[in-house]
């Protein structure tokens, strides 16, 4: 199986720690959807990062729809998604916040890098903006009941989604989403960029 993307996308490195964490063997391929655009398009047409390659050639795309796939296939008691259904339904409310905010903190970079800043259009940012932070602030308050991480004793899929949206928003959108705001997250991401699925698999 082929991990296909650059790890400066969270959603690439939120498939590669996880991939990690589950024992799941695969190789990855850093093709970046700019600079090896011919390169990818060889495997995925539409050209969306992360594309995984299955063992039977099947190309899936998405970070959430590779992940479900994972989870069938990895060992019972490697998989991150909790079984009950209460701690499944808050993994899934923490997964979904953590993703908005990472959604909102790409909208920014994008908006702040490829476009010209005579077209950037300060009423769009400052609404990206808000909806980054406001998804931080409602992390924020679960990562201060984190003990020690987000559902208890043991690392899971939101603990993966919400680490690596942290750090990719506070790699690219430091500004826009201030750190000194968020004193719970920054110790919270600071102990799961410890682990070594995270330090084997830099952003940068």
């Amino acid at each position: 199986m082929v991990l296909i993307g650059m790890l400066d996308s969270p959603y690439v490195r939120r498939c590669a720690v996880s991939l990690k964490l589950m024992g799941v063997a695969f190789e990855h391929r850093a093709v970046s959807v700019f600079r090896h655009m011919d390169e990818f398009r060889k495997v995925n047409p539409v050209i969306k990062a992360p594309s995984f390659v299955c063992d039977d050639g099947t190309v899936l795309m998405d970070s959430t729809l590779i992940l479900d796939y994972l989870e069938a296939i990895a060992p019972p008691g490697r998989r991150l998604m909790p079984a009950d259904i209460g701690a499944r339904r808050e993994a899934l409310r923490l997964v979904g916040l953590a993703m908005a905010g990472c959604e909102k903190c790409v909208q920014i970079h994008y908006e702040q890098t490829l476009r010209p800043a005579e077209k950037q259009h300060a009423p769009w940012m400052a609404r990206v903006t808000g909806q980054a932070n406001a998804a931080f602030r409602v992390l924020e308050a679960a990562a201060g009941k984190a003990d020690p991480w987000l559902q208890g004793e043991r690392f899971n899929a939101a603990d993966v989604a919400v680490a690596v949206a942290w750090r990719f928003g506070q790699y690219y959108c430091a500004r826009e989403v201030p750190a000194a705001s968020y004193p719970a997250l920054v110790a919270y991401s600071r102990r799961a960029e410890a682990l070594p699925e995270f330090v084997s698999t830099p952003l940068d």
